[in-house]
C-alpha cells in the first residue's frame, strides 16, 4: 500500500513555515526531513513514522495513537508509529509533527 496523499498534504501544509524541510520518499512512505533527520513520514502503513526524543517515548507511546516503532520485530525507543488519519484535527496532527521537529532541530545537521 502505497503512503496516504492527503496525510502528506496536510503534513506538507504544516511544515510549510519551517525552514529547510525536504520530502524524500523512504520506508514506502513519504518523510519530510530537517537538516538531513526525518522528523514525520506519512507511512506506508497509514498514519505516521514520526522521529522523538528517545528519553520521551515512553511518555509519548501512553497516548493510545502511539506505539514504538518495530523494526526487524525490534521496538526502537525514538521512533514511534502514530495511529492518526486525515480525519484528525489539525491540533492533533501539528502536537505530533511538534515532537518530530523539535527533536531532530536538537540534532547537528547532517
Amino acid at each position: 500500500m502505497a503512503y496516504d496523499v492527503d496525510m502528506a498534504n496536510r503534513l506538507r501544509e504544516i511544515l510549510a513555515s519551517e525552514p529547510g524541510v525536504v520530502e524524500k520518499p523512504m520506508f514506502g512512505g513519504l518523510a519530510f526531513l530537517v537538516a538531513g533527520h526525518m522528523a514525520v513520514s506519512a507511512s506506508r502503513q497509514g498514519g505516521l513514522l514520526l522521529r522523538v526524543d528517545p528519553a520521551q517515548t515512553d511518555t509519548l507511546v501512553a497516548d493510545p495513537q502511539a506505539s514504538r516503532f518495530v523494526m526487524r520485530g525490534r521496538e526502537m525507543d525514538g521512533w514511534l508509529r502514530v495511529d492518526i488519519d486525515t480525519q484528525a484535527t489539525d491540533d492533533e496532527l501539528r502536537r505530533w509533527v511538534k515532537h518530530g521537529v523539535g527533536y531532530v532541530r536538537s540534532l547537528p545537521p547532517k
